[in-house]
């Protein structure tokens, strides 16, 4: 073999992660056909056999756990490179990708990406939207800097990553105005009977907000359940409904959606963090948004 497929590589590595073909196609959002060519060219280059059947999955052969080691490290020193060049004091404009898990709010999100448009160097900022297991797939594959997600999310699955903590929000209930000043005087006793738009009944916030209600001797009504905050929102502003929220995104409701904090659930809070690959933060970007989050936002 005269050189190598850093191409091949590449499949191979996402394949040995993800333990089948099918998936490490999702997450590369390359044909199946097409890397499973990619693996028989890198199995002839190198002469052995990388990978076996195992029921309907993949598992690496002695060889493979052998060059997955090296694909790691390869990969890895990849990346290394990729930050020292990104980290030159040269003017250039540094690139972050950014993932936010739809379970982070945009007033949240929104606080915690600003400094890094605020700062003294040019950022080229490019965000994605989505299920925290898809961003982490994108994260794998190195297609993101870093997901920004709540600590809801509990296992990486096969994806070798570490979590940077943000920070930690008291949660509030927010009225629209027109609805706030009697409420909040008699808070929380006046949240009787009134009518909530609620995350979904297996959320931990959701656990957690029904656990403080009947600890207090409290009934609400359920007016609506909705997993998206920036729906949850619309639905609390348009119905005159009660909403939970991480109070550290008081100023952003009030001002952009006229929603009025009435005070907060005592004992009840979200965790919020930032995922690498990295055990050790080396891209200045992240960095700088990790001591943001910790001095301004959760500070």
């Amino acid at each position: 073999m005269d050189r190598l497929n850093f191409h091949h590589l590449r499949y191979f590595a996402a394949v040995a992660r993800e333990g089948s073909i099918a998936r490490a196609s999702r997450l590369l959002h390359v044909s199946q056909p097409s890397i499973s060519t990619q693996l028989r060219l890198l199995e002839r280059a190198l002469g052995e056999q990388l990978l076996q059947k195992h029921g309907r999955g993949l598992v690496l052969t002695e060889m493979g756990r052998l060059v997955q080691g090296y694909a790691e490290q390869i990969f890895g020193l990849g990346r290394e490179l990729v930050d020292a060049v990104r980290d030159r004091p040269a003017g250039q404009t540094l690139r972050i990708q950014v993932g936010i898990a739809d379970v982070v709010p945009r007033a949240l999100a929104s606080a915690l990406l600003a400094p890094l448009l605020q700062g003294p160097e040019p950022v080229r900022l490019l965000l994605r939207h989505d299920k925290a297991e898809r961003l982490l797939a994108e994260l794998a594959a190195h297609q993101l800097d870093l997901v920004v997600a709540d600590a809801s999310l509990r296992s990486f699955g096969r994806v070798a990553a570490f979590r940077h903590r943000l920070g930690r929000s008291a949660v509030g209930v927010f009225a629209p105005r027109r609805l706030a000043a009697p409420l909040r005087r008699r808070f929380p006793a006046s949240l009787q009977g009134q009518g909530f738009v609620l995350p979904p009944d297996d959320s931990d916030l959701r656990r957690d907000f029904d656990t403080w209600c009947r600890e207090r001797d409290l009934t609400v009504r359920i007016d609506a359940e909705c997993e998206d905050w920036a729906l949850a929102k619309t639905l609390a502003v348009a119905g005159g409904r009660l909403l939970l929220a991480p109070s550290v995104t008081a100023d952003e409701l009030r001002r952009v959606r006229d929603l009025v904090r009435l005070g907060d659930l005592d004992g009840v809070g979200l965790e919020y963090q930032a995922i690498t690959v990295d055990r050790r933060v080396r891209h200045p970007a992240v960095a700088r948004l990790l001591a943001a989050a910790q001095r301004s936002v959760f500070g």
